[in-house]
């Protein structure tokens, strides 16, 4: 349910409108003439607060590429390899000792 207020109405009963807005779970909406200005809304819990956050950012986000291709090694095996030893390669070294 939503209440509208004017803005004066509001300031002479403002601790008054706030208990309703708790108690009551409305939302209040304060206009000064006739104009919206200001929303003052229940205060959610944190995990409601949190769940709430979460599926708005959910619903705004596209994923630009599948799972899979997320998962995908992002060079083969043998590079990898070769970075796990710190960089060193098993290619056997020439008398110049040069590879």
């Amino acid at each position: 349910m939503v209440k509208t207020v004017p803005a004066g109405a509001f300031k002479q009963g403002c601790l008054a409108l706030l208990d309703e807005v708790s108690e009551q779970g409305i939302e209040l909406v304060v206009t000064k003439r006739g104009r919206p200005v200001a929303r003052v809304l229940p205060m959610a819990d944190a995990s409601e607060r949190d769940r709430d956050i979460l599926a708005e950012l959910r619903s705004t986000t596209r994923t630009l590429v599948a799972d899979q291709e997320l998962l995908r090694p992002s060079s083969d095996t043998t590079s990898w390899a070769v970075m796990q030893r710190g960089g060193k390669s098993k290619r056997p070294r020439s008398a110049g000792g040069r590879p």
